[in-house]
């Protein structure tokens, strides 16, 4: 004896549409359940159509009720734009050299103490029977300066100083050409006009006669020697910043946060300033390699870092009067200028590259 199939509702609707429903009054009493029944039938059908409606996560069907929430599931899957300029930038085997041999700079200026305390000799300390000793002689793994000091302590501590005074120095420049740039893209109309002729202006001065100038009035320490760079090169970020500005403050998202009432301080800090954060990233990485050269310019002729303070800048001017007889005493510095400047122009140039959403991953 067969057994009967148990029907879905699609297969008892098409029954349905094919039996006749008994009129009202002709023998039904139960023509009211056969259109109730019809109903039921209808309203699981139309459930089981909207449980395999198009809108799938990862091959399930979703209902399409669930179709937001899985379109947010996926958009916080995606990578977000530094993620995705971190990729690119790994990719990078040259700017990722570059940041190895950054880091191993900064470990062996920042491990100043330490190598002191190895060699067991203090920067500042004169010993004059040992002057000009050659390296790996008496403990002097890199040998003694003019005033038998050892190079490689004074190497270290003197890292320290130039990248501090670079790294403050950019700091304070992106600090004050930030907020200037800002202040004029976004203020636009005087306030553009009067921002922007200063930074005319004193872009029209010559910096390192400036500098020299300044120097001979007074002999700044590291720390205002950093400001003292950050106020004379503060004018190029600030043109930047103002251009980029200028392009985003027309751009939708900014008009939307005007029309729901945002003021414009919280536009130009909640929605413009973290737009200009990448440029001011590379900008960074630019600027400190010329920072330190500078710096090792001036304490090289003089006007920058003093003795006994050490620097690569002031080691470099005082060895070169013993260049002929020791012309290591030269070129170890002015290769760690040299090394440190060249590192941070090529992860600059990398983070550039990351940062261009023009480039594909």
């Amino acid at each position: 004896m067969e057994q009967a199939r148990p029907s879905s509702p699609a297969d008892r609707l098409g029954g349905a549409d094919r039996v006749p429903i008994a009129p009202a009054g002709a023998g039904g009493a139960g023509a009211p359940a056969r259109v109730e029944a019809l109903g039921e039938d209808r309203a699981l059908l139309a459930d089981e159509r909207s449980a395999t409606a198009p809108g799938r996560a990862g091959g399930i069907p979703v209902r399409l009720s669930d179709r937001g929430g899985v379109e947010r599931q996926e958009l916080r899957a995606t990578p977000g734009f530094y993620a995705r300029s971190w990729r690119r930038f790994r990719q990078d085997r040259v700017a990722m050299t570059a940041l190895v041999l950054m880091a191993v700079i900064a470990l062996f200026v920042l491990a100043a103490p330490l190598i002191s305390r190895w060699t067991g000799f203090d920067p500042y300390e004169n010993h004059l029977s040992a002057k000009l000793t050659a390296p790996l002689t008496d403990g002097y793994v890199l040998g003694a300066d003019g005033n038998g000091r050892d190079v490689l302590t004074r190497l270290a501590y003197g890292g320290q100083v130039s990248l501090m005074i670079a790294v403050l120095s950019t700091f304070a420049t992106l600090f004050i050409g930030g907020a200037v740039g800002l202040l004029a893209g976004y203020g636009g109309g005087k306030v553009d006009v009067v921002l922007m002729r200063l930074v005319d202006v004193l872009l029209s001065i010559p910096g390192l006669p400036l500098l020299i100038l300044v120097a001979s009035l007074y002999r700044p320490g590291p720390v205002g020697l950093a400001l003292v760079l950050a106020v004379i090169s503060w004018m190029g970020i600030a043109r930047v910043v103002r251009g980029e500005v200028l392009r985003l403050r027309h751009v939708e998202y900014v008009e939307a946060a005007r029309l729901v009432g945002a003021t414009p301080g919280r536009i130009a800090l909640r929605h413009v300033l973290p737009n200009v954060a990448p440029l001011l990233v590379v900008f960074a990485s630019l600027a400190i390699p010329g920072l330190i050269l500078t710096e090792a310019a001036l304490s090289f002729l003089g006007f920058g870092v003093q003795v006994p303070l050490p620097s690569w800048g002031n080691m470099l001017g005082e060895a070169q009067r013993f260049f002929r007889t020791n012309p290591g005493n030269i070129l170890i510095p002015g290769l760690m200028i040299y090394v440190t400047s060249l590192a941070l122009f090529l992860i600059g140039s990398g983070l550039r590259d990351a940062f261009d959403p023009r480039l594909g991953d």
